[in-house]
This record gives C-alpha cells, structure tokens and sequence, in this order.
C-alpha cells in the first residue's frame, strides 16, 4: 500500500537537497546545457517549477494542464529568468505542492494526469518525487543516478518495469540487479532477455539517462525501449 505521507516527505528532502545545489551556481551556470536534449538548466528548474503546480491541480481536480501547447510555452517563458528568481519560483511551487498534500484529502481516489493517464491521488507525491529526483541529476551539477536514495530507485525501477509490461514492441524482458528481479516488456511464449547490472545503471536506462551500454544482457540485444 503506498504511504503518501511518508512520500511527502520525502519530496520535502529530495527538494531540500535539489535546492540547496542549486544554490550554489551562478546565474550564468543557469543558461547552460542540462543533460537533457535541447534544454538548459533554467528549462529543467522552470519544468520542476511548473510540474508542481500541475500536480496541485491534479490534487485538486483541474486538468493538469491546460495544453501541451500551454505546459510547453511555459517552461521556455520561465527558463531564462536570473538564478535567484528561478530558485524562488521552484521552493515557492514545492511549498503549495505540500501545503496541497497536506489538506484533509481522500487518497484514495482516482486522479487524471497528463493524456489521460490515470492513477489514485496516493500515487500522485511518488511521481512528483521522481520528477525532483531524476531532474536533478539532470542538471549535472554532481548529483548522479548512484546518489539517489536506495527506496527510491527500486521503486522507481519497479514503477517503469510495469509502465513497460506488455509492451509489444519489447521483448519478453527480466531485470535484476543481483539481488532483485523485475519483469517487463511483452507477455508471449518466447525466451526471455535477461538484462543485469547495478541498481543505478538498470534505473538509468529505463528512465532514458543511460544508453546501457554499462549493462550484461544474456538472450538477445538489449531491448529498445520507447520514450517516457
């Protein structure tokens, strides 16, 4: 059962920790290349900026936005702003997203997120921890995929192996760390890929941050996976 208050919290600690390196740039550093295609650094903290006021509406059952043209043209009017104003505007939407989180609620309800994906209300703060988590090792500002909290990335891992599950353009896939084994990928009577590698690496490819090349598979070549 997912605990959404213990996920509250730790969206409060992977903001805390985003903000605080963050901080310590310089508004030149702001306007340079994130680690994701086409975007700066102001792209990515004005997407975290936007992302945790669409989550409100979620929370409070307005669409999530109000276009992919609006959610778009948002993030490129904020991401030139100066470094100070990019920080204030990314702690002051963190803090409604929790004052939000925190209000009398019934967590489990069904909430509609961006193209009609839906999910309960409860899930809602583990997604918005997983945008403060990976977006900050976007910045490339020396938070890498292996800082991330141990919790997180196996939850992180497990929520993406089922997002791919039944994929037909995956094959039949297992996922281990050595430890642990997740299943994705296409449900048919064909041999399976089995893909290893650590924990961070396995994290890094299904969220679209690592090409795998870092990884052992066994059964054919790695799979191809589609785009989050």
């Amino acid at each position: 059962m997912i605990d959404h208050a213990h996920d509250l919290e730790s969206v409060r600690d992977a903001t805390g920790r985003l903000l605080t390196a963050v901080a310590k740039l310089d508004s030149a550093s702001v306007t340079e290349s994130s680690r994701l295609p086409g975007w700066s650094r102001g792209h990515v903290l004005a997407h975290l900026a936007r992302n945790a006021d669409a989550l409100v509406n979620v929370l409070e059952g307005r669409p999530m936005y109000a276009g992919a043209h609006v959610r778009d043209a948002d993030i490129e009017r904020d991401a030139p702003r100066p470094l100070d104003v990019q920080l204030t505007d990314v702690r002051e939407s963190a803090a409604r997203f929790q004052a939000t989180g925190a209000a009398p609620a019934d967590w489990s309800r069904t909430v509609e997120l961006r193209n009609g994906v839906v999910d309960s209300a409860a899930g809602v703060p583990f997604r918005r921890w997983a945008e403060v988590e990976l977006h900050h090792v976007d910045l490339g500002v020396g938070y890498e995929l292996e800082d991330l909290p141990e919790e997180f990335t196996g939850r992180e891992t497990e929520f993406l192996a089922e997002r791919f599950a039944g994929h037909p353009d995956i094959p039949p896939t297992r996922l281990t760390d050595g430890t642990r084994v997740w299943r994705t990928g296409r449900e048919a009577d064909e041999k399976e890929v089995t893909v290893s590698g650590s924990p961070a690496d396995l994290l890094g490819w299904l969220a679209g941050r690592r090409d795998g090349s870092a990884l052992t598979v066994d059964g054919g070549p790695l799979p191809a996976l589609p785009p989050l």
